[in-house]
């Protein structure tokens, strides 16, 4: 393959990226505007469907930082930017975690002070719930 060839399908594949994921953000718009009426399951499974999105996206991103390619080619500037920019959304994503799972843990106590756990949910074969993922 000649120098311009992989340039045309380097830039093709990247043009068919950057289209993909507009579609999919104007699927997300749309659907924002159908959430606000949703019920939980409708709620979670937007949740779990944004996070599947945003994971892939991630690993993505992640092999595109690992191609010498790119990140031999690629301005110091734009570097910067994606790096601010990565703190930003991985200090949002942990203030979220943080604030949620504190909530959760409030109204949790706030369940079993007044003898409302579902005991169907709250007992796991004898051992103690942890979060999914944590040690």
């Amino acid at each position: 393959m000649t120098e311009n060839q992989f340039a045309r399908s380097f830039v093709a594949n990247l043009e068919h990226w950057v289209e993909t994921q507009k579609v999919v953000l104007s699927s997300l718009t749309k659907v924002e505007e159908q959430l606000r009426d949703a019920d939980r399951l409708e709620l979670v499974l937007a949740v779990r469907m944004a996070f599947r999105h945003m994971i892939r996206t991630l690993e993505a991103f992640d092999r595109w930082l690992q191609d010498p390619f790119i990140i031999g080619h690629m301005p110091r500037e734009m570097l910067e930017e994606v790096q601010r920019k990565t703190w930003d959304l991985f200090k949002q994503l942990l203030e979220l975690d943080i604030v949620h799972t504190a909530q959760f843990k409030d109204y949790v106590v706030k369940l079993v002070r007044e003898g409302k756990l579902n005991p169907l949910l709250s007992v796991q074969s004898g051992e103690e719930r942890r979060i999914p993922g944590v040690l």
